[in-house]
This record gives structure tokens, C-alpha cells and sequence, in this order.
């Protein structure tokens, strides 16, 4: 039960920060959405549809949703990273950690998305 929260209350904090930064625009934002090629204009409705994602995600009857919007989203912020070419490790890596934390916290609380993807070790196939 504490490995779900805390595998989801990781990515929401970061995830809540980085829309709330992006709906206060400080002039460090708008500098690293201009390097990474996009305008200003487009800062605050990343920041709305990112917290709109995250509230889907946060609740339980949109959960996985909001991990499949979450999902493109990151996606996009790795082809962003991808395009400036960014570090490897610490830039073009870091959305997918977030997605995997994403993932696994709603894997750990949801029992339906464990029902669907079920994880099964080797000898229980063998034996099933």
C-alpha cells in the first residue's frame, strides 16, 4: 500500500510543480521553453492540459486514463529533448523514469490494470 503512494506521490509532486510553474510562466521557464524550440505562447496551455492529465490521473475513476494522457505527454517532452539534443541520461531519459514511476504506482493500486496486465514468473506458467 506505501509503495503505491509513494510511487505516485513522486511523479504528481514533480509533475503538479512543473504545471504550476508553467501557469506562473517565471522568466526561467520561458527561457528553456524557447531553447527547447517551442514559442511563449504555448507555456501556459502545456500547463493547463498537464494539470488537467494530472488530476485525471490522481483520481481513482480516471487513473488510467490520466496514465495514458501522462504517457503521450511524456512522450512529447522526450521528442522535445530528443530535437535540442539534450543529454541522454539526465534529459531524454528522465520522462520516461517518470512514466515508469507513473506506471507503477497505478499498477501497484490499480487491481483492474493488474487484472489486465498480469505479471507471472516462469515456473507458474509452467505449472498453470
Amino acid at each position: 500500500m506505501w509503495g503505491s503512494r509513494i510511487l505516485t506521490a513522486i511523479p504528481v509532486l514533480f509533475l503538479l510543480m512543473d504545471a504550476i510553474m508553467k501557469l506562473a510562466k517565471p522568466g526561467f521557464v520561458v527561457q528553456a521553453t524557447i531553447q527547447l524550440g517551442y514559442s511563449a505562447g504555448v507555456i501556459v496551455p502545456l500547463g493547463i492540459l498537464l494539470l488537467t492529465c494530472v488530476v485525471l490521473y490522481v483520481l481513482p475513476q480516471t487513473s488510467v486514463l490520466g496514465a495514458i494522457l501522462l504517457t503521450g505527454y511524456l512522450g512529447g517532452a522526450v521528442a522535445s529533448h530528443v530535437r535540442s539534443g539534450d543529454p541522454l541520461f539526465s534529459h531524454i531519459l528522465f520522462p520516461v523514469y517518470v512514466g515508469i514511476l507513473i506506471w507503477g504506482g497505478l499498477y501497484l493500486r490499480e487491481p483492474r490494470l493488474r487484472a489486465l496486465v498480469p505479471i507471472r514468473n516462469s515456473a507458474a506458467q509452467q505449472n498453470g
